[in-house]
């Protein structure tokens, strides 16, 4: 038998939805309605946080998957006083901070971005993840659990298949995900979609599974018990539920479990807003409003949930005193601060692919980065991260000792396990796979770079030079792809990703200095699976040179007045100092070679530089192995870019290489082509 107080909160959180989706006549009510009582039960009697300090890195965290029940999430947190009743009154309104779909907003208790189906539970996953990498680092410290919410969108993503495999391998019993099972879908019913067993498929990936009345609060709080009591799994509770609970018609009659009142406004389906409401037990003159019983039981939740984190704050400050190191440890990964790091230190061969000399760095951090958690997708001594695990071990249930995570071939949920890390805080995630298979993870990759989350991605094999493998292996349109987000700005008006393709073995070793160094968006890198030609070295120091690239380019050769730049990233830059080598040898010209490892970078530099490496008035060619497009913006109106514009063959990378017109040769013919055009 529910609680009266219980009873009534629940209805408040529906009243409260609906009338916030009818307001803005825009959103979703139904769902909200079938999941107030377990978020009211959650949120009051299980949820460990701190009021008064939201950000408190040893809190519970609650992942929302179906974005579309934002309504849902703002009622429950206006109910913790986290929003006003203006901001749900403002709900999708420009300038709002209640967004139809939730973005990130620890401080007012929005965990994660969320919106297309399926990434919130598995960004839940990596939180999980994360604190189990950390108590295995500092004496159970981290053992708060990680709570998540899906329906049946998210569970039909496939990425939910990835993410519940990972999830019961890696026996992550610190995960607990409530799946709001009621029947109905956006626009059909869910029996005309599937009629697989949800229960029997967790089951069977190692998962807890457990079934109950969603609206019954004492099944919702048995349910819960058990999850936080389990040792070996995580646990999914599914709770059967009713679309649109509570709803009426304006004759009084129950109006419930309907599709259409999935995504419209209560007033626009054959249900009545009013009537519904007045069954909620709501004001029709004042939906808005908190009831006055539900406000104070409320507050004495508050005062006790402050209360019992001060507890806990205080046994934890007992630890950090015995433990000062670890302490200081702790705020350091947490800060996102970087131990001390000498990259110009890391041994590199001569004439590496940068895939390899990307294994030579991630050996290095594994020895001086502790707080680095390194997943590849089934790929790792093909795209090098075994340079990393080599030094370490791969994570294994009861024993996140070591740093690596051996996904499986599963490139989005790997990127959207990825994300769940950096949300938590105090880990550096890393993912590594072949370029051409970032197709899979773009929308992970585009929710980090809303997020602002500092993931770093490592794709080897970046062009045509797979060779054999053909064209479905072989990358021609994915940097065009991946530049374009350093086209958009994020919400904090920065580049919303950083794309390096370094030029040679010791770029690649700045370029992973700027991947850690950047803790304000994600980073991808870009590697060759060939070898590359070492880049001249005109001073003492190539590291120092290439330290330049910082600057998102520079020039690796250069002369005064020069009558032509050539400009390029990756493996086609040596292909230019050789190109440029033989027209000067055969022409009275002068040459300049820029490296351009980012264009969003160097773009943000300041006007004077930019002219300095690429001359505005003056000729420019670009070769790239990718579409021209990857340079176009650079070379100007006036300037040539060399590039793709088909798809890839199988064959040795050597011969494609002669057909593509890929060699020093053709480049330098092509350049020659391009003076002649301009009266040279």
């Amino acid at each position: 038998m529910n609680n009266k107080i219980d009873q009534l909160s629940a209805d408040n959180i529906r009243a409260l939805a609906i009338s916030m989706v009818e307001k803005a006549n825009s959103g979703h009510p139904g769902g909200a309605m079938g999941g107030a009582d377990f978020l009211h039960i959650l949120y009051t009697e299980y949820l460990k946080y701190d009021p008064t300090d939201m950000q408190w890195i040893f809190r519970d965290r609650f992942f929302m998957d179906a974005g579309h029940l934002s309504a849902l999430m703002y009622a429950q947190y206006h109910l913790l006083g986290n929003y006003e009743k203006t901001d749900l009154e403002n709900f999708r309104q420009w300038g709002s901070v209640t967004p139809g779909h939730p973005e990130i907003d620890v401080k007012r208790g929005i965990e994660n971005t969320s919106g297309p189906l399926g990434q919130g539970h598995v960004m839940g996953i990596g939180a999980a993840i994360a604190a189990k990498f950390l108590s295995a680092r500092f004496d159970n410290l981290f053992d708060h659990k990680i709570y998540g919410f899906i329906t049946d969108g998210g569970v039909q993503e496939e990425i939910s298949q990835g993410a519940g495999r990972i999830a019961g391998h890696l026996g992550l019993n610190n995960f607990i995900m409530f799946y709001d099972s009621n029947d109905v879908q956006l626009s059909s019913m869910t029996d005309e979609v599937t009629t697989e067993d949800t229960a029997l498929k967790y089951e069977s990936w190692g998962w807890k599974v457990t079934t109950i009345d969603g609206h019954d609060h004492e099944q919702i709080r048995k349910a819960l018990t058990e999850a936080n009591n389990e040792t070996e799994k995580p646990t999914l509770i599914i709770g059967r539920t009713i679309m649109g609970k509570g709803c009426v018609t304006a004759d009084g009659s129950m109006y419930e479990g309907q599709c259409e009142l999935h995504g419209k406004p209560i007033g626009a389906t054959k249900a009545d807003f009013n009537k519904t409401l007045q069954n909620l037990g709501a004001n029709t003159e004042d939906s808005f409003a908190v009831y006055e019983e539900v406000a104070a039981h409320y507050g004495a939740i508050l005062n006790k949930k402050t209360a019992e984190s001060a507890d806990r704050k205080s046994k934890i400050a007992a630890w950090e005193n015995q433990n000062p190191a670890l302490a200081q440890k702790i705020q350091q990964f947490f800060s996102g601060d970087l131990p001390e790091l000498d990259f110009g230190s890391i041994a590199q061969k001569t004439n590496a692919a940068t895939r390899d000399a990307s294994a030579a760095v991630l050996g290095y951090l594994a020895e001086n980065v502790e707080n680095m958690i390194v997943s590849s997708a089934d790929l790792s001594n093909s795209d090098k991260t075994d340079g990393f695990l080599k030094k370490s071990s791969v994570l294994k249930k009861n024993n996140f000792n070591g740093g690596f995570l051996q996904a499986g071939v599963a490139e989005l949920t790997m990127a959207a396990i990825a994300n769940g890390i950096a949300l938590h805080g105090g880990v550096i995630p890393v993912v590594a796979t072949f370029f051409v298979f970032s197709d899979y993870m773009k929308p992970a990759i585009r929710l980090a770079a809303i997020q602002e989350l500092p993931v770093k991605y490592v794709w080897t094999h970046d062009s045509f030079r797979v060779g054999e493998d053909g064209p479905t292996h072989q990358p021609i349109e994915q940097e065009a792809q991946i530049r374009l987000l350093e086209k958009i700005k994020n919400h904090s008006g920065e580049q919303s990703l950083l794309a390096l393709r370094p030029a040679d073995a010791v770029e690649t070793s700045v370029a992973w200095q700027m991947a850690l160094e950047n803790k304000k968006t994600p980073t991808g890198l870009i590697l060759s699976r060939q070898d590359i030609k070492d880049l001249p070295v005109n001073g003492n120091s190539r590291f120092e040179e290439a330290g330049q690239a910082k600057k998102g380019g520079y020039l690796v050769k250069s002369v005064q007045n020069p009558d032509i730049t050539l400009i390029a990233n990756g493996s086609e830059v040596a292909t230019l100092i050789d190109a440029a080598s033989e027209l000067e040898n055969t022409f009275n010209i002068k040459i300049n070679v820029a490296s351009i490892i980012s264009e969003g970078l160097f773009r943000s530099q300041p006007k004077e530089y930019q002219e300095s490496v690429i001359p505005t008035n003056g000729l420019v060619f670009g070769l790239t192995a990718g579409l021209p497009v990857n340079l176009e913006n650079l070379v100007g109106n006036n300037g040539r870019v060399f590039g793709l514009d088909h798809f890839g063959y199988s064959a040795p990378a050597s011969v494609l290489d002669q057909k593509f017109g890929f060699t020093s040769k053709n480049a330098a013919e092509e350049i020659s082509k391009y003076l002649k055009q301009n009266n040279f």
